[in-house]
């Protein structure tokens, strides 16, 4: 029989990020979740994250911010107001902690891990040399509204969406009349 004090202490690897074991019984349970922040609080949540060992992605885009005297580029959240981080929800704690975290985006209560392929594709965008910009998300048969050009403060049912245009369905329900326009898909967004 071995004594308790000839156990071998377990080898540790150091690494820039946690990486699961995927034979691991949690391994599984490490996912990764979208994290809500207050406003411009995203790349302090995302560094306090890290210090606490949490692997944590906060994808960015540069812009030109303008000051009285002067021009500066700076990077900006892609998605405002949130930071995403890939942590075991059962121990959310540590995450809920961080100075800036509003909450942890959730479904029936539990956190809602978001699918690997759709974070590993922002992350292959953002290291790209490719020009993007955030857009929002609509999908055909949702109410829009444009918010430039011409047509600014029109409010219509998207009925087709292929870049760089979309066509709007503009109608007067009481009368059961419509009017379809075609517009650029970036000017419309969610009413």
């Amino acid at each position: 029989m071995k004594n308790m004090n000839d156990r071998q202490s377990p080898i540790t690897i150091p690494h820039q990020s946690p990486i699961p074991n995927p034979q691991s019984p949690t391994a599984a349970a490490v996912q990764w979740f979208a994290i809500w922040t207050r406003s411009r609080h995203e790349q302090v949540v995302r560094d306090q994250l890290a210090r606490k060992q949490v692997e944590a992605f906060l994808p960015t885009i540069t812009r030109w911010s303008r000051w009285k005297d002067r021009k500066k580029k700076i990077d900006w959240p892609l998605f405002p107001g949130y930071c995403f981080a890939r942590f075991n929800p059962e121990d959310t704690l540590p995450i809920l902690k961080c100075n800036g975290v509003v909450n942890i985006i959730s479904f029936e209560g539990k956190p809602a891990p978001i699918p690997e392929y759709e974070l590993e594709s922002i992350r292959l965008l953002v290291g790209s040399e490719l020009q993007y910009d955030p857009c929002p998300l609509i999908h055909e048969g949702m109410m829009v509204q444009v918010v430039h050009g011409p047509l600014k403060g029109v409010v219509g049912r998207l009925l087709r969406k292929d870049a760089p245009k979309a066509r709007l369905v503009l109608s007067v329900d009481l009368i059961g009349q419509a009017v379809s326009v075609e517009v650029d898909a970036a000017d419309v967004k969610p009413y």
